[in-house]
C-alpha cells in the first residue's frame, strides 16, 4: 500500500541489503568525511553500493553502477555507512541526463528499460536470496503506461530559502530540514502543478511563513494535491500548525485562477511536531470533502486521509493481475485483508460468492462500505479491526475464506498475521506487495505454514523511482 514516496533514512541496513562484513581492522570514515567511491551495484531501496579501499561498505544515495563519485558520509555503523553524492567525477556509461531536478525521481538518470531490468532483478534477488524461494516462477515485469505525470496524489512541503522566501517542494535527498522548491513536478499532472503554484503564490501574497522543522515553530507545513484521473476531480488540502488562516480567501483565489474547478478545499491544523499529513483537525473550506475516482468500472469514494493507489492506470492493471491469480469461480468466500477503501476486493466481488474486508482505519472502512453501496455490490461487508484480531473475528462471523487477498503496507504482514492467515486456512492467498524485501520473508513464513509459492509478477507503478509492486499467489498444499 505504499504511495511511492521517497523513503527517509533509517537506523538499519537499507532494506533487503546484506550487510557485508568490513575488513576487521579497516578504518571507518566518520560522519562528514568526503570519500572518492566507485559504485558497484544498486541495493534494494535504490542506493548505490560502493566500498572504500579498506572494504568498508557504503550505501551511496544518488549513485548508480559505474559512477565514480565524491560523496559525504551521512551515517556510520559498524559494518556499513551511508553517503550522499556531492559530485559525479566519472559518470557511468548507463547514466543519462535527468529530465528534471526532482528529488522524488532518483532513477531518472537511468533509461526506463534499464530501470525495469533492475527492478526485475531485485525482485528475483529478494525472493531467492532473502526468502529462499528457489523454485518460484517469476513472470516478466509489467511496464508502466506513463513514465511521467502518472501520480494522482502529491504531498509537498513548505520551507524557507536562505533569503527568507517561501518554498514549496520536496525534502532534499537525505535531509529532514531542507526543502527544494519545485516549479514543475513531472510526476504530477499539469492541473496538479497549477494548483500547487496558485496556493504557493497566494501564501506568498499573504506573507505566510513556513514551519521550521528544527525549531518546531512556524505555520505552513504541507500541501496535498489529489486528483481523480478518470473523474476530473481535484482536491487541495493545506496543512498548517494551529493558528489563524483566511481559508475562504484561498478558496476564492483557487476558483478564480485555476483553469478548471477545485472540487474540494480542506484545511488541516496539526498540534504535533512530526512531519506528517495524517491526523490533526481537518475543516472543509469549500466543495466536497471526498474525492471520487473510477477503476475497473467501479466508482470509488476516497476520504481525505484514505488510502488509494497513487497511479490509477497501473493500479487497475495491478488489481487485474490479483483477480487473475485469485481465479474465482463465483462461489468462493473472499477475504480482503488491509482492504483500505475496498478497491481490490470490490473489483473481484462480482466473481465471488461473498466478500469480507478487514481494515484498521475506520475512515477507510466507511469508504469501503459506501463504495459497495455506490456500485450496488450486495455481497460485501467490511470490518474495522487490526488484522491480527480482525481476521479471527471475521472467520468467526463469516466462516473460513476460500481465497484471501492481502495488500499490506511496506513493512509487510509479519509473523503474527502470517500465523493468523494460516489459521484461517484459505485454499489460496493472493499477496499484493509494495516491497519485495518483505514479501520474500512473509511468503517463506506462509510456506512453513503449509503453502506453496506458485508465481510472482512484478508491476511498475512508480517509474523514475526504485519502488516496485508485486503480485504473488500461494496455494495450500
Amino acid at each position: 500500500m505504499s504511495d511511492g514516496a521517497p523513503d527517509s533514512p533509517t537506523e538499519t541496513v537499507p532494506e533487503g541489503a546484506a550487510a557485508p562484513t568490513a575488513t576487521p581492522r579497516a578504518p571507518r570514515p566518520k560522519r562528514g568525511d568526503v570519500l572518492d567511491l566507485r559504485v558497484e551495484s544498486l541495493a534494494h531501496g535504490g542506493n548505490g553500493v560502493a566500498r572504500t579501499e579498506h572494504g568498508w561498505v557504503v550505501f551511496v544515495r544518488g549513485g548508480i553502477p559505474g559512477d565514480r563519485v565524491r560523496a559525504t558520509v551521512t551515517k556510520r555503523k559498524r559494518d556499513y555507512g551511508e553517503a550522499l553524492v556531492q559530485e559525479v567525477l566519472e559518470p557511468s556509461p548507463e547514466r543519462i541526463a535527468p529530465a528534471a531536478d526532482h528529488p522524488g525521481a532518483p532513477w531518472q538518470v537511468l533509461s526506463y528499460e534499464r530501470q525495469l531490468e533492475i527492478k526485475a532483478e531485485q525482485v528475483e534477488d529478494a525472493l531467492r536470496r532473502l526468502g529462499g524461494h528457489a523454485d518460484v516462477e517469476i513472470e516478466p515485469i509489467v511496464p508502466a503506461e506513463q513514465q511521467w505525470r502518472y501520480r494522482n496524489k502529491l504531498e509537498y512541503s513548505f520551507g524557507e530559502a536562505q533569503d527568507g522566501s517561501l518554498l514549496c517542494g520536496f525534502h532534499a535527498a537525505g535531509s529532514w530540514q531542507r526543502i527544494e522548491h519545485i516549479e514543475d513536478c513531472l510526476l504530477a499532472s499539469e492541473v496538479g502543478n497549477q494548483a500547487r503554484r496558485v496556493v504557493h503564490q497566494w501564501c506568498v501574497d499573504e506573507g505566510l511563513g513556513a514551519y521550521d522543522r528544527k525549531l518546531q515553530q512556524g505555520f505552513l507545513r504541507n500541501l496535498v494535491v489529489r486528483e481523480g484521473i478518470r473523474t476530473g476531480e481535484l482536491q487541495v488540502r493545506i496543512v498548517t500548525s494551529v493558528g489563524e488562516f483566511d481559508a475562504l480567501s484561498l478558496s476564492t483565489r483557487l476558483q478564480e485562477a485555476m483553469d478548471g474547478p477545485v472540487t474540494g478545499l480542506l484545511w488541516t491544523q496539526m498540534h504535533d511536531v512530526g512531519e506528517t499529513t495524517y491526523g490533526g483537525e481537518t475543516e472543509l473550506v469549500s466543495g466536497d470533502a471526498y474525492l471520487h475516482e473510477e477503476i475497473s468500472g467501479l466508482r470509488m469514494r476516497i476520504s481525505p486521509e484514505g488510502f488509494f493507489q497513487t497511479n490509477t492506470v497501473m493500479a487497475e492493471k495491478l488489481y487485474g493481475i490479483a483477480g487473475e491469480y485469485a481465479d474465482l469461480q463465483g462461489w468462493e468466500r473472499l477475504f480482503d485483508l488491509y482492504c483500505g477503501s475496498g478497491a481490490v476486493g470490490l473489483t473481484m466481488a462480482a466473481r465471488a460468492g461473498e466478500l469480507v474486508g478487514v481494515e484498521i482505519v475506520e475512515d477507510s472502512i466507511r469508504d469501503a462500505t459506501y463504495n459497495a453501496q455506490l456500485n450496488d455490490v450486495r455481497n460485501a461487508r467490511f470490518l474495522a479491526s487490526d488484522a491480527r484480531t480482525g481476521l479471527p473475528d471475521a472467520v468467526e462471523h463469516a466462516g473460513r475464506p476460500d481465497v484471501l487477498v492481502v495488500d499490506p503496507p511496506r513493512a509487510g504482514v509479519g509473523p503474527r498475521v502470517c500465523r493468523r492467515i494460516a489459521e484461517a486456512a484459505p485454499k489460496r492467498i493472493v499477496y499484493v506487495s509494495c516491497n519485495p524485501t518483505t514479501l520474500a520473508p512473509d511468503a517463506a513464513r506462509l510456506v512453513d505454514e503449509g503453502y506453496v509459492l506458485r508465481k510472482v509478477r512484478p508491476v511498475d507503478l512508480f517509474p523514475q523511482t526504485p519502488h516496485v509492486e508485486c503480485v504473488a499467489v500461494l496455494d495450500r498444499r
